[in-house]
């Protein structure tokens, strides 16, 4: 059997560890929660219980020495940096043999702002939200580290996640107000299932240095999409403001979902990686979604 350490093995880490298991892999699965911990040990995965806030309490992860490093977590809510990332790298420092590949989970809100405009792997990362520069200083440190140990280090920039209880319900219930149509630019979306067999993929095909952006292809604004899901799911849609009153009516993690806009282009990810993705449209993923729910 060949060893996986997945951290931060919640939504998309528990699709990654069946799917890997499956695949021939011993998957170890770290998680913050006893509870947590309890239920992925009663289907067969080993776990770690730790938090990655503190350093002083990331146990050295024994089984990535050597094997595959899935980094599921997302950074901390505050700051520039993450420090999440930077204190698991610390950990993995202490591991003789390093290990032999980490794949990041990031996210394309490292990319610059285009206004609609078409992203690559290759585009100018300058993000302008607090958590797109939290997600670059993640790629940055695995980058460090691989440098320093020899690793290979595969990134995989995702785009808005969907799937099976991970859909909108509470903003559509709550009837929260959403950008105007005709405000509302392009955005992206993967369906989770898709996402697991993508980072699977990364392990297995993914070289060192690589970026994959990760997406269904078929962009479609933010509107359009909480639009779709409130039709599949037999809601009424939610209320449309101007962006200036966007400004003021949402969260500010919303408004920065919301206003900003970019198409992401996912030929990097089908051609290198052989993905055939299930769903390749909302149209296809949404109703499966409420299906499997």
């Amino acid at each position: 059997m060949k060893s996986m350490f997945i951290a931060g093995c919640g939504y998309i880490g528990r699709r990654v560890a069946r799917l890997a298991r499956d695949a021939g892999y011993e998957p170890t699965c770290l998680v913050r929660s006893a509870e947590h911990g309890a239920a992925l040990e009663q289907t067969g995965f080993g776990t770690v219980i730790a938090a990655l806030d503190d350093p002083a309490g990331i146990p050295v992860p024994e089984t990535a020495a050597g094997g595959v490093v899935l980094y599921c977590v997302p950074p901390p809510g505050g700051g520039l940096s993450d420090t999440r990332a930077r204190n698991f790298c610390a950990a993995l420092a202490a591991l003789s043999p390093p290990p032999a590949v980490i794949v990041y989970l990031g996210a394309t809100s490292v990319y610059s702002e285009t206004r609609g405009g078409v992203v690559t792997e290759d585009s100018p990362t300058a993000p302008a939200s607090a958590m797109g520069k939290r997600r670059l200083d993640a790629e940055a440190a695995f980058r460090e580290f691989g440098a320093a140990h020899g690793t290979a280090v595969v990134i995989l920039r995702i785009s808005g996640i969907y799937g099976p209880g991970r859909l909108p319900l509470m903003q559509i219930s709550q009837g929260q107000p959403l950008l105007k149509e005709a405000e509302s630019g392009p955005s992206n979306r993967i369906h989770a299932d898709d996402l697991a067999q993508v980072c699977l993929a990364a392990v297995e095909k993914g070289e060192d240095g690589d970026v994959f952006n990760v997406s269904d292809g078929h962009p479609a604004s933010m509107t359009s999409y909480f639009n779709a899901a409130a039709d599949a799911l037999g809601m009424p849609r939610q209320p449309q403001v101007t962006l200036e009153e966007a400004r003021q009516a949402m969260s500010p993690l919303m408004f920065s979902y919301v206003s900003e806009s970019r198409v992401v282009d996912n030929s990097r990810m089908l051609e290198k990686l052989g993905v055939r993705l299930r769903y390749p449209t909302m149209a296809q993923g949404l109703p499966a979604s409420i299906e499997a729910a």
